[in-house]
């Protein structure tokens, strides 16, 4: 018998596929769908620093704030005034996902400063979250801001958040640090429970006609695993977080090579919202099918098999390789 079972947040998943903060997850039905699709646990759409700002006073709007970013499915959102999450509202459907499913519910906070950060971190633990995934969104747009002030920005808010709430923390990474090995380290010392690698920033593009600057949603593809996959395996068994993988996951190849990195989990998203939520029963029954056609008994046996725990020196080994894709282009020129 497979045992796809893992390990994540210090909870028991009854399987390493996980679906990532989408709006597909404001529904109680789909929810429900989704543990039936057997996935091992459902992350929530994000509640926006946004609505925090216009809910509470106590929010600190002097602190830094990306005012050109777009944050998560933004797209989706396009009036935060609008937005049918507000915050009661969010808690509520916390709440009833919990008694709805027997999956782990994780809550998800997006936005940048602490304000009410903590406040709303510690209303989703009562409300029964399992979790809260911290989506920080901060580009540093600011040529006054230094990447030891960004870093400090991010510890600092796990540090507040971890100080309140009771239950584990994940916390959503951009790729954009330059130590990506050292902010890790200095997130477990925040207190950190798991590093989700890594953030879409969905870029805004320029409309030439109206000059006019407009938010655009693409959709995730494989080929965006890459990335992924090689810090996970960088950073497996050199921090004490969990480690999940997110952006590109579509098939059950995505989801091994992100076990085999390293990771306790794949997340999911994109592929969910082009093929339909029965898309992950068909990853999962692939994935078994391979596990027994390579005599894998359970997720744990493969989990980090090609990370570079192995490896004397990782520096050189990522030189080498560097090396090794760009002489493996032969250039023809044309007789």
């Amino acid at each position: 018998m497979i045992d796809l079972s893992t390990r994540y947040l210090g909870l028991t998943l009854k399987s390493p596929l996980v679906v990532s903060s989408n709006p597909l997850c404001e529904s109680l039905d789909n929810i429900r769908r989704f543990e039936d699709n057997g996935v091992g646990a459902v992350v929530l759409p994000s509640l926006f620093e946004e609505q925090l700002t216009l809910e509470s006073h106590t929010v600190d709007s002097n602190l830094w704030r990306g005012t050109e970013s777009f944050p998560e499915s933004l797209s989706y959102f396009p009036d935060v005034n609008n937005y049918n999450l507000g915050p009661e509202t969010y808690l509520e459907l916390v709440r009833r996902a919990k008694e709805s499913v027997s999956i782990p519910v994780i809550a998800s906070l997006n936005g940048i400063s602490p304000g009410g950060w903590t406040y709303y971190g510690r209303l989703m633990a009562e409300a029964g979250a399992d979790a809260i995934e911290l989506n920080i969104y901060l580009v540093a747009t600011d040529p006054r801001m230094s990447a030891t002030q960004m870093e400090r920005a991010f510890c600092d808010l796990v540090t507040q958040v971890r100080g309140i709430v009771h239950i584990p923390i994940a916390v959503k990474l951009s790729p954009f640090f330059t130590a990506m090995a050292h902010m890790g380290k200095q997130l477990d010392a925040a207190g950190a429970n798991a590093l989700v690698l890594f953030n879409r920033f969905y870029q805004p593009d320029f409309d030439i006609d109206s000059l006019e600057v407009v938010p655009r949603l693409t959709l995730s593809r494989s080929e965006e695993l890459l990335l992924r996959l090689h810090w996970v395996a960088i950073l497996f068994s050199r921090v004490k977080a969990d480690l999940a993988v997110t952006g590109g996951v579509h098939t059950a190849q995505d989801v091994l090579k992100s076990m085999m990195a390293g990771a306790n989990v794949a997340m999911m998203a994109s592929a969910l919202l082009q093929n339909g939520i029965g898309h992950a029963a068909s990853v999962l029954r692939e994935l078994v099918c391979w596990m027994e056609e390579h005599e894998y008994q359970s997720i744990e046996q493969m989990r980090g098999s090609m990370s570079q725990r192995s490896v004397p020196n990782p520096a050189a080994f990522e030189r080498g390789n560097y090396m090794r894709v760009l002489s493996s282009y032969g250039l023809r020129v044309p007789i």
